[in-house]
């Protein structure tokens, strides 16, 4: 038979937040621990719950690509604008956040994570190669004699 293991922080806390926030709405709620019946029934549970998070981080890296894939073609068109890097910034914070929440929820460690990880280094890598690109282009333009 299967013995309970220790609770993971990231759920207990989570557990605790919501039986928080149903206390201060006047609600009430209940817990309980639960475990499989057998070892093969803990290894399915924790299979199934990894190939979840696996088709998050698949979906993940998919999104990385169209990052870069994105750049790339501004790079191409030489389309340097604050205005364009703001808006790539915002699509790598999105991408940064995405991560982190996918980090937490990865409590067993789908094989993807790692590899998200080293695309996400490269996308910040591709969006700094960007902004620079961005400032000399706005800086160029700055020095341009007026006619």
């Amino acid at each position: 038979m299967l013995r309970p293991r220790a609770e993971v922080p990231v759920f207990a806390d989570g557990v605790q937040r919501a039986l928080d926030l149903t206390d201060s709405a006047g609600g009430q709620g209940v817990t309980l621990r639960a475990s499989g019946r057998s070892d093969q029934d803990a290894a399915r549970f924790r299979e199934m719950f990894t190939a979840a998070r696996s088709a998050d981080w698949t979906e993940f890296l998919a999104d990385c690509g169209k990052f870069e894939e994105e750049i790339a073609k501004e790079v191409r068109v030489a389309k340097f604008t604050q205005a364009e890097l703001e808006e790539e910034e915002q699509s790598l914070e999105r991408l940064r956040s995405w991560h982190r929440d996918l980090t937490v929820r990865d409590v067993f460690g789908a094989p993807q994570a790692a590899e998200a990880a080293k695309r996400l280094k490269r996308c910040t890598a591709v969006c700094e190669e960007y902004a620079e690109r961005v400032f000399v282009a706005l800086h160029a333009a700055d020095e341009e004699p007026t006619p």
